[in-house]
């Protein structure tokens, strides 16, 4: 490591990694010489190249950028090498790092992952921890190896799951535990005094890739299990159903929606029946128990309250 501050390199592609770099950056105890981001993309109506948030908060304070296609170009990991990094650190970059890359800074890659590993390694583990019900995440700094977040950990952060928290407010609290779990445990590290730990055998589960299938509510499940998925799936790809309509169904996004203590728990209608539909909302049957809906949006429409879209809707059943 240098005499003077150690030197890294950041690696990060959205908006949960900006706020990691930023508060990594703000710290004078550490020298961020090179931000790696993935390429800019087409994005919005018009398909218009958008930089990357990390690309953006890079550049807003002078850091260097780059970013390569593939990180295992080998001019790439060449490029790296002139930095000199005694550590990369790693967050949502979006890209499987190959070992020629993991070699390059002397103390090694480490990563923060927005679970407690070893539950939830993999791409999504924040909306798939609010779908399965988990009562607590959190952070866990690891030391990167070839492996999908198979490497030994170094420290965990963790914290409770509201049970009215979506997805994108639990992702920018775990951003900010993030960025706090690696600027107090990173010295530490760098100077030997924090070894690292082996996960353990037991407990792997993996997040798979969110897709827009997701979203698509099955009234046949139990409302409970709905209403964590709608949860999971804000703000993409949304909970979503289709009302029945010629000469085809319009699909409608559903924003908030609440479950339904109470008699109507024990209803006999088919799952996706309305069985009250008023200005607090409207009561759909699921396969166990009711969902109230109470905010909602036709496609290509406004995000309307259930009295607005009853105005101008009349609602037997989704699909």
């Amino acid at each position: 490591m240098s005499e003077s501050r150690p030197r890294v390199v950041f690696m990060g592609t959205p908006d949960l990694a900006r706020v990691i770099l930023s508060r990594l950056a703000s710290d004078a105890r550490f020298e961020v010489v090179g931000v790696v981001a993935q390429p800019d993309r087409p994005s919005g109506r018009n398909w218009v190249l958008q930089p990357p948030p990390v690309k953006v908060e890079a550049e807003r304070l002078g850091l260097p950028v780059f970013q390569p296609e593939k990180a295992r170009d080998p001019a790439f990991i060449e490029r790296l090498r002139t930095l000199h990094p005694d550590v990369v650190v790693v967050a949502a970059y979006g890209q499987l790092l190959p070992q020629t890359l993991l070699d390059v800074p002397r103390l090694g890659c480490l990563n923060l992952h927005t679970s407690i590993l070893p539950r939830w390694r993999g791409a999504a583990p924040i909306q798939w921890a609010i779908a399965s019900g988990d009562s607590e995440t959190g952070v866990t700094l690891m030391r990167m190896e070839a492996g999908l977040d198979t490497g030994p950990m170094l420290a965990v952060a963790r914290t409770p799951i509201d049970p009215f928290e979506t997805s994108e407010q639990l992702y920018y609290r775990l951003a900010d535990l993030a960025g706090e779990l690696l600027v107090s445990r990173l010295p530490d590290y760098l100077a030997g005094r924090l070894p690292p730990v082996p996960q353990p055998t037991e407990g792997v589960t993996h997040a798979r890739k969110v897709t827009r299938d997701d979203g698509r509510i099955d009234w046949s499940q139990p409302a409970s299990v709905l209403d964590l998925r709608r949860r999971a799936f804000t703000p993409w790809p949304g909970a979503f159903c289709f009302l029945p309509q010629s000469p085809q169904p319009k699909l409608i996004k559903i924003h908030a929606a609440t479950v339904v203590d109470g008699p109507m728990e024990t209803n006999q209608a088919g799952p996706g029946t309305v069985v009250r539909a008023d200005a607090n909302g409207l009561v759909v049957a699921c396969g166990q128990g009711c969902w109230r809906i109470t905010e909602l949006q036709p496609e290509g429409g406004k995000r309307l309250s259930a009295a607005q879209f009853l105005a101008g809707n009349t609602v037997t059943r989704f699909e």
